[in-house]
């Protein structure tokens, strides 16, 4: 068992333990625990997840928004009580909440739940709610082309330098839901929904990869629909009068790289071949920047361009994002045959999204702090330097702001438990081989076991042996010299 401090000891009922050479990893790890404890509401519907915490006049009941729920499952899945994120799937789907006020990958963040704790009922009582609601979608924003078309401010991404349209959020989200249900369907044995839902998958793919993919630049781009057109002209003039005119031609691609670009990697939608675009990840014309990945690319003449609202994405740093990308880069490692991207440029991001949670006071101090947009140059939170400049009464609505994963990165990500659809355990940490000589996530709930992941580089650390080790409820299940990929069955011997 680990040593705990007395902050770590606060969470030792809730959540996985961590423990690595990393100081200031470790720090952000608790802390982002601390803070979404915080956002854990018990309602007259059960228990809730919320974005905010003071009430702000566009969330719904319980001071609930849809736009970052899909994070919320997939951060909240690994705490060992299963109660909260079971009362919050059912809350969307039971008459309070309000799912499509924003986009939401529902079907995949609840299935991604469900992998981590196996409740079939859970599923099987959801189903025909999420069938029911990715027909609401398809009622109301299915394009005639085929693909969904969103407002860029119902993505959670206002003032976007890609605008309305066919955006790759929305396409993506709906890839990933309707793969979800199917997944679903056939775990409940209904062949007929599974059917008619990797057919919708299948043909939301072919038309993302033929019509949003921009073989020029090698990215995924917005395509401008007559809905996108007459929203960014309805937008001010002064923002609107400013932007590129390939905003504004109905039926073209925009002119911009956005980091929203990689999401097809988040749902698997990509086939072999679209690699390249990974190329602008790290590239600082593109993506990279001092204080984390910037939302367009920095090359772009709008870049970063001021007006008065403050929560832009023509550039800023938005967590919501980065955790996405995050993620998306994972499948990628582990998925697809590249060169161009590698675990130690998941290492670099990872650590510089782990860096950004702080905030300078008046008095000098550095704080931990999460909050919405960053100044990719500075570090600056932006959004509450200007609810500040103009004295706003809700200007600290963002301390704490629960919009983003980061857990779930270190869990799934760089200490590299993958949920499976069956019981197994399948561990594959994208951690660089020679970074660390120790580390040890404890006590991981899965399935109705305990998990546990250890790398000892000498043995000395945790006496238990030298290499990389997969524990199922205290027993070594798998074992490896090296870091590498290791699973292990749950079923009873």
């Amino acid at each position: 068992m680990l040593s705990l401090s007395e902050e770590q000891a606060a969470y030792m009922d809730r959540v996985p333990l961590l423990d690595c050479p990393d100081d200031m990893l470790l720090a952000a790890y608790y802390n982002r625990w601390r803070t979404f404890s915080k956002h854990i509401k018990r309602t007259a519907a059960g228990f809730v997840i919320t974005e905010f915490l003071p009430p702000v006049s566009w969330a719904g009941s319980g001071n609930t928004i849809a736009c970052p729920a899909g994070h919320h499952f997939y951060e909240g899945r690994w705490i060992r009580d299963s109660a909260y994120l079971n009362d919050y799937a059912r809350f969307w789907f039971g008459g309070e909440g309000e799912p499509r006020k924003y986009s939401f990958w529902a079907a995949d963040s609840i299935y991604a739940f469900y992998k981590v704790h196996g409740d079939l009922k859970l599923i099987a009582d959801l189903l025909p709610e999420l069938v029911r609601n990715y027909g609401e979608w398809e009622a109301d924003r299915l394009d005639p082309s085929g693909l969904f078309w969103q407002f860029d401010d119902r993505d959670g991404m206002e003032y976007s330098l890609g605008g309305s349209g066919l955006r790759p959020t929305i396409n993506s989200y709906m890839y990933g839901d309707a793969q979800a249900i199917a997944d679903m369907a056939e775990a409940l044995g209904n062949r007929e929904i599974a059917a008619a839902f990797r057919a919708k998958a299948l043909r939301l793919k072919r038309l993302v990869l033929s019509t949003l993919w921009d073989e020029r630049e090698r990215f995924f781009k917005t395509r401008v629909n007559a809905e996108g057109l007459a929203y960014t002209q309805r937008l001010p003039s002064e923002w609107v009068n400013r932007l590129d005119g390939g905003l504004l031609t109905e039926g073209e691609l925009v002119n911009a790289c956005e980091l929203q670009g990689y999401l097809p990697w988040y749902f698997h939608l990509p086939s072999d071949g679209y690699e390249k675009a990974w190329e602008k990840l790290m590239d600082p014309a593109f993506f990279r920047a001092p204080y984390g990945l910037t939302t367009a690319e920095r090359r772009h003449p709008q870049f970063m361009m001021d007006f008065k609202h403050e929560c832009l994405w023509n550039g800023p740093v938005w967590p919501f994002a980065t955790s996405q990308t995050l993620t998306a880069m994972a499948n990628l490692l582990r998925e697809y045959k590249q060169t161009i991207v590698t675990k130690d440029d998941y290492w670099l991001l990872l650590q510089q999204y782990a860096r950004s949670h702080r905030h300078t006071e008046a008095d000098g101090r550095d704080v931990f702090w999460i909050d919405e947009n960053l100044d990719p140059f500075t570090g600056e939170w932006l959004a509450r330097k200007r609810l500040y400049e103009r004295n706003d009464p809700n200007k600290d609505r963002g301390a704490d702001y629960n919009h983003s994963t980061f857990c779930d990165l270190i869990i799934s990500g760089l200490c590299g438990i993958i949920p499976q659809a069956a019981p197994v355990c399948v561990v594959d940490p994208l951690l660089p081989d020679n970074l660390w000589d120790y580390f040890r996530l404890e006590n991981v709930p899965y399935r109705g076991h305990l998990i546990t992941v250890s790398f000892d580089r000498t043995g000395e650390k945790y006496g238990e042996g030298r290499g990389f080790q997969l524990f199922v409820d205290g027993r070594c299940k798998a074992r490896s010299e090296r870091l590498g990929k290791l699973s292990a069955s749950l079923r009873i011997e």
